[in-house]
């Protein structure tokens, strides 16, 4: 980390203020060649930036020395007016005083490399700066306050207990150690073991609340999916007519709902045809309701139409059922599968639109909830279904040098979760996510 780098730190476009940072060795000196002298540590100072002498701006100047930086470089911040030639004349400057423009994630790269974050609080920032719902916003923080570190570490502190008396029955063998020193390891591992299994399968948490939940709408054409989806999400996604096989493809509208980011897909009708176009909706159909978190299974009550056997297919237990155009009279069919629950309704009726987005608020609110989950990645997932499997191999193992390999593996595992091993093309595809200056 010789260079010293610089980037926005807010968005591009016009902007009554607009924040470039600064970091690296240089920095000190790049900031008295634009500002003349350096400001006391952590204070604002309006100072004046000229390059090669002329007037850049009139900016708030901070200067932060390591290692009490984001950084723990020594680093600097300028506070200028936001129009898009001070930007590019306060960027030249940098440029021509010995900077280098950053690459996305530098910043946070560099403090996770001096141990100013773990690479799960670094992930957090990323999601921080993503965060559009309160929901996201809560997790993002309780992961930079390193709350996933803290979920972890029990785990950890298992396997390394377990380690050190596998090593010690293969390492000292003929000491006075109790005759079941390898055998005392297998209570704690069979704990962790289920404890990991009930982690994996509750990391979906954390992913709807990053992602999205999503709610795919289902039913054969013309049964009114594309009425709701609109009705749902208060405004016109998706286009509405009498022709059945309007919706050929997915059509995926984002919502909030109680702090919660929900994803609402709109589907082509299910049904069997010959026509290829509307046979590939019809699978891109299937494939988004196969991924969702829940199916809204729409049934038109004024007619009897073909596709309600392959939409039935599609659903499963904790979905819901839509009796669609109560408005119109029809008689109520006999109740769908029993784990399906059922509801008439009408997607005209607004009181009836606002009680089952109350309805699907509630199931999204109740599966959301419980204690900070474990994984808020498909990174982490993986390195918990990896440690799970040594954890499940080294129980198996009768020899204790190949219990203990696999112990090491999963402790490597878990480690991989907060960056203290990894490689560096891990790394790379962690910060390459990251926005320009951040």
């Amino acid at each position: 980390m010789t260079d010293t780098i610089f980037a926005p730190a807010t968005a591009a476009g016009r902007a009554a203020v607009a924040v470039v940072r600064l970091s690296g060795p240089r920095s000190g000196e790049v900031l008295r060649a634009l500002a003349g002298r350096l400001p006391a540590p952590r204070r604002a100072t309006l100072r004046t930036l000229r390059h090669a002498g002329e007037e850049i701006d009139r900016a708030l100047v901070l200067w932060m020395p390591g290692p009490d930086s984001y950084t723990g470089e020594d680093s600097a911040e300028f506070h200028v007016h936001g129009g898009r030639a001070v930007l590019l004349a306060l960027s030249e400057a940098l440029a021509a005083a010995g900077a280098r423009s950053a690459e996305p994630g530098e910043f946070t790269r560099r403090a996770f490399e001096v141990g100013k974050l773990d690479l799960a609080q670094a992930e957090a920032v990323a999601d921080l700066v993503d965060a559009d719902t309160a929901a996201q916003r809560r997790q993002a923080l309780l992961q930079l306050d390193g709350a996933l570190g803290a979920a972890h570490a029990a785990w950890r502190d298992l396997l390394v207990e377990a380690l050190a008396m596998l090593e010690a029955a293969i390492d000292f063998p003929d000491e006075e150690l109790p005759a079941d020193v390898a055998e005392r390891t297998r209570p704690p591992l069979r704990r962790l073991a289920a404890g990991l299994g009930t982690a994996i399968a509750d990391a979906g948490r954390g992913r709807q609340v990053r992602e999205g939940f999503r709610i795919a709408l289902i039913g054969a054409p013309n049964a009114g999916k594309s009425t709701w989806l609109n009705a749902l999400a208060g405004r016109d996604a998706a286009i509405v007519t009498d022709i059945p096989g309007t919706t050929r493809d997915v059509i995926e509208v984002p919502v909030e709902w109680a702090g919660y980011k929900v994803l609402l897909a709109d589907t082509a009708g299910v049904r069997d045809t010959g026509d290829p176009v509307e046979a590939e909706g019809v699978r891109r159909a299937a494939a988004w309701a196969a991924s969702a978190d829940l199916r809204l299974w729409i049934s038109d009550l004024s007619a009897a139409p073909a596709g309600e056997d392959a939409a039935e297919r599609l659903v499963r237990a904790g979905d819901l059922r839509l009796l669609n155009k109560s408005d119109l009279g029809a008689p109520i069919p006999a109740p769908g599968p029993s784990e399906v629950r059922s509801r008439v309704t009408s997607a005209r009726d607004p009181a009836e639109v606002d009680e089952v987005r109350a309805l699907l608020t509630e199931q999204i609110v109740a599966s959301a909830a419980g204690a900070f989950p474990a994984g808020t990645r498909g990174r982490h997932v993986e390195a918990l279904q990896a440690a799970l499997s040594h954890v499940e191999r080294a129980l198996a193992e009768l020899e204790p040098e190949l219990a203990a390999e696999d112990v090491r593996l999963a402790v490597r595992a878990l480690d991989s979760i907060a960056g203290r091993i990894g490689a560096d093309e891990v790394l790379g595809r962690v910060f390459a996510t990251f926005c320009i200056g951040k």
